[in-house]
C-alpha cells in the first residue's frame, strides 16, 4: 500500500476510502483516478478500482509502505 498518489502527491493512508489502484498496485487518489485518468492506470492501461483499506489493527505486523512514487509528468491517461 503506497502512502501517496503518483500524480498529485496527496496522502494516502492505509485506511483511506479514497485510494484507487490498478493490479500492479500502481496508487492514485479517486480524483485523479476519475478526472485525470479516466479510470485507467497510466503505467500499465489496467482499470483503476478503490483500494481495499488495511484494518488498523493488521498494520502493526503489515505496515503500509513508506515509498513514495510521484511521477506528475506521467500522470496523463494511458493509451
Amino acid at each position: 500500500m503506497r502512502p501517496s498518489c503518483e500524480c498529485c502527491d496527496r496522502e494516502l493512508p492505509p485506511e483511506s476510502k479514497g485510494a484507487c489502484i490498478c493490479s500492479f498496485e500502481c496508487t492514485f487518489c479517486e480524483s485523479c483516478a476519475t478526472a485525470v485518468l479516466g479510470g485507467i492506470c497510466p503505467n500499465c492501461g489496467g482499470e483503476l478500482l478503490a483500494r481495499p483499506a488495511r484494518p488498523i489493527e493488521k498494520l502493526a505486523n503489515n505496515p503500509a509502505s513508506t515509498q513514495r512514487v510521484y511521477k506528475p509528468s506521467g500522470c496523463v491517461q494511458a493509451a
